[in-house]
């Protein structure tokens, strides 16, 4: 009985973590280029007397590289990438990765994102456009066109598979493996005048909260059960003493 006391209770810590996860996604499923948390769950095993018993670890937390699906806005400072690279943005903290597009010009014409963060190029430096310059053409390799002349590039950059990403504020990411500017734009490029969204399914995700909370509902409700029986043993065995 003890066993399964300890089996609900480890689940009940899994649960509350991945219910953690599944609110942070939906509130989040709106956010421009936020890539959505995942947990990935192991089964530990304990050895008592002659039985084995399987508890469910707290889960390993990691963020999905799926795409999110592009909307068009012909907003010329507008950008969404496409395949598996990201932009670079230098924030207060550091240089942090996006998949976030939304870009403005301030009146200096520093290229920034929404947030205010300096848009990097494939140096890691600033890119300056001209503030009376037009609206700038931006091409499938980052290349920045404005009036004549060019104006510098966005820089793209890839992460590798098994780096792990810290998040930032907002779609931000922090590998901790550095990213290498993107070489080949056959299968990573820039398409101009989009935004990418969310890589967040609404309705699975829903779908998912409703799971877990009668998961944890069952997982209080074996823990309750055990409870009253260890009461109840206790109780009688005090009778006969």
């Amino acid at each position: 009985m003890q066993s399964a006391l300890y089996v609900a209770l480890s689940a009940q810590v899994a649960l509350s973590n991945r219910l953690e996860t599944v609110s942070r996604n939906i509130s989040n499923m709106n956010t421009s280029g936020y890539r959505a948390d995942e947990i990935k769950f192991s089964e530990l095993v304990s050895k008592a007397g002659q039985d084995k018993v399987a508890y469910a670890s707290t889960g390993e937390m990691f963020i999905s590289r799926q795409f999110g699906g592009l909307t068009k806005t012909d907003n010329p400072l507008d950008v969404a990438i496409e395949g598996e690279a990201w932009f670079a943005i230098r924030t207060p903290e550091g240089v942090a990765y996006t998949r976030d597009g939304r870009m403005e010009m301030d009146a200096n014409g520093a290229l920034k994102t929404v947030n205010g963060y300096d848009v990097l190029d494939a140096g890691g430096l600033p890119i300056l456009l001209d503030p009376e310059g037009g609206a700038p053409h931006i091409d499938q390799t980052g290349e920045i066109l404005q009036g004549d002349g060019g104006a510098g590039a966005i820089g793209l950059f890839l992460i590798d598979d098994d780096a792990q990403l810290t998040r930032t504020d907002n779609s931000g990411v922090v590998p901790d493996k550095p990213a290498r500017p993107v070489q080949d734009f056959t299968t990573n490029g820039i398409r101009q005048g989009y935004v990418e969204g969310a890589n967040i399914n609404p309705i699975r995700e829903m779908t998912k909260l409703i799971m877990i909370t009668r998961a944890f509902e069952s997982a209080t409700s074996m823990i309750d059960a055990s409870n009253q029986t260890q009461e109840t043993a206790i109780r009688e065995l005090g009778e006969t003493s």
